[in-house]
């Protein structure tokens, strides 16, 4: 739980001010606000600094430091945000889809909300996903172009869908209505920081929603996507890296941080 003046700063960091009711309202504007303003990114890992997921680490991370972070970093801290405004939370285990298979489990963290007896899925650390709160047993949602909705396999896991103009669904990640302890995924935490096998340590990426898209920093790439399709430009020197954080996310990185590490991906 925080306490009044972390929910302050919190909400501040969102550019929120309206109600703090646990309900549908309140949790889907707190949603899309925290997509639009919180990025997400593995700028940490890329330079070998690792990653707290204690409250006191996440909250000076993303509120006194203006940075964002990973799944794991970024739905805990919502998920904090959440309980001490009343709601029911509970952290649950998925594993994403790489266009062939399923990875592990505790591959990704998300959220599953209770509001006024019903069961919602949230998700601020995916990246590119849904930005209303999925009903479980609901219809999906529609947003720019894209429809996500929630299907059921051979094994009775829930698998997060996405299709465009009624084309044939792509897999997200699977995942199951059992609560966990955060503590339950410290283990793949390290690994995706560590790994090779991990794609957080080959690239750096730097993820924000839009109104109309998402912008995106890849290495040595700045791509805007919006109404009038996907726009790429290379980035070629850390002080044009420097300010296009500072443009597009508001984010500053100590003056001592090697900025090659971002522009280059690894392997």
């Amino acid at each position: 739980m925080l306490n009044e003046t972390q929910v302050d700063a919190y909400l501040h960091r969102l550019t929120y001010q309206g109600p703090r009711r646990a309900d549908l309202q309140t949790l889907t504007a707190l949603h899309q606000a925290h997509l639009q303003r919180i990025a997400f990114e593995n700028l940490d890992i890329s330079l070998g600094k690792k990653l707290d997921l204690s409250t006191d680490a996440l909250l000076d991370k993303l509120l006194r430091q203006g940075r964002g972070g990973f799944c794991y970093e970024l739905n805990q801290a919502f998920a904090l945000l959440l309980e001490t405004l009343g709601f029911g939370v509970s952290r649950l285990s998925a594993c994403v889809h790489n266009g062939k298979d399923y990875g592990p489990d505790f591959d990704h963290m998300l959220l599953l909300v209770s509001v006024d007896g019903q069961d919602y899925l949230a998700d601020v650390g995916f990246g590119d996903c849904f930005r209303t709160p999925l009903r479980l047993g609901g219809e999906g949602v529609l947003e720019l172009g894209l429809r996500y909705y929630l299907a059921v396999d051979d094994e009775q896991h829930y698998v997060l869908m996405q299709t465009r103009d009624d084309s044939v669904g792509h897999a997200q990640y699977r995942f199951s209505a059992r609560a966990h302890p955060i503590s339950d995924f410290f283990e793949m935490c390290e690994y995706q920081q560590t790994s090779p096998a991990s794609h957080f340590t080959q690239k750096s990426i730097c993820s924000i929603a839009t109104a109309k898209g998402r912008i995106s920093i890849s290495n040595n790439k700045c791509i805007i996507t919006d109404e009038q399709g996907r726009h790429v430009h290379s980035i070629h020197n850390a002080d044009e890296y420097r300010a296009l954080l500072l443009e597009h996310f508001a984010m500053h990185l100590p003056v001592d941080t090697d900025i090659s590490k971002l522009l280059a991906r690894h392997h």
